[in-house]
């Protein structure tokens, strides 16, 4: 059979399949990573019932997986205008605004869909809190990077003022008196650089790790507690939870409430510990 009666019975085929049935096919085909060819049977799907909102995540995940950020986007945002509510469309989404550098979109949306596991109660396990660490650590160092540059282009202004500050007085200065004014703008000079190199060491420093973070909302901890299965949460945070979305421990899905929280005395001094050493921090 010649390739073009093998693509004409191919079309024939697909043409009579349901729109469940070709989303089962491009399930197949995910599977065995054949992402293009998913695509393709999504694409179908979506053609004949687009109305479907998975549809829609499911060909933005294979978008996602050959990295076409756009299309990634343009798809999720088309689930979202379907079930504004869908997880993986929050999930899918964040993820290729992480990719295009959009990280306040990005950290928006995964924490829409965070909340969304919860309510749910959907078990993601750290698939959603992994990525939202990772969007809000990219936020945060080109946050880092602009206040860098800004800090040298001050340091840099600063040392020019006394240059020129410096050189002025010499030309007004008696004979003699030059050598003393050279002195003292250049201990000037000294004093100034050697405080934003302090700044920059600090700034080193400036990175909360994932351990004293709270695995809800993401932020470091100032009222940790155990549960009993051994995972620590912000209080506020998994009290919230256990009001709002049920009783139980959002990573393990065990039973829980409230009387079974317990402080974690030896986290908070840990974390007492490090924001002595880094205040700012507390304002992050």
């Amino acid at each position: 059979m010649s390739k073009q009666k093998l693509h004409l019975a191919s079309t024939y085929s697909t043409a009579n399949l349901s729109d469940k049935k070709l989303k089962e096919e491009g399930n197949r085909l995910f599977s065995l990573r054949r992402y293009e060819d998913a695509m393709n049977y999504y694409t179908k799907a979506i053609i004949k019932n687009p109305s479907v909102a998975t549809y829609y995540t499911k060909r933005a995940l294979c978008h996602l997986k050959v990295e076409r950020w756009e299309a990634t986007c343009q798809d999720c945002r088309r689930a979202l205008d379907i079930v504004y509510d869908q997880i993986k469309g929050h999930l899918f989404l964040g993820q290729a605004l992480v990719e295009l550098e959009f990280y306040d979109e990005a950290v928006k949306h995964l924490h829409r869909a965070d909340d969304l596991a919860r309510e749910q109660k959907l078990n993601f396990g750290d698939e959603i809190a992994a990525q939202l660490r990772i969007a809000r650590k990219k936020r945060w160092d080109v946050q880092e990077e602009k206040s860098i540059i800004q800090e040298i282009e001050l340091q840099t202004y600063l040392n020019r003022l006394i240059s020129e500050d410096m050189q002025r007085r010499k030309r007004k200065a008696a004979k003699g008196k030059t050598a003393n004014i050279e002195e003292e703008c250049n201990k000037y000079t000294s004093e100034l650089n050697n405080l934003c190199a302090k700044i920059d060491n600090r700034r080193r420093k400036r990175d909360v790790p994932d351990y004293l973070c709270g695995k809800i909302s993401f932020e470091i901890l100032r009222d940790p507690v155990i549960t009993p299965s051994g995972i620590t949460y912000e209080r506020k945070d998994i009290e919230e939870h256990l009001e709002r979305v049920g009783y139980f421990d959002p990573q393990t899905r065990v039973e829980l409430t409230a009387d079974q929280l317990i402080p974690n005395l030896s986290m908070r001094e840990v974390v007492d510990s490090f924001l002595q050493e880094n205040e700012w921090a507390l304002d992050d």
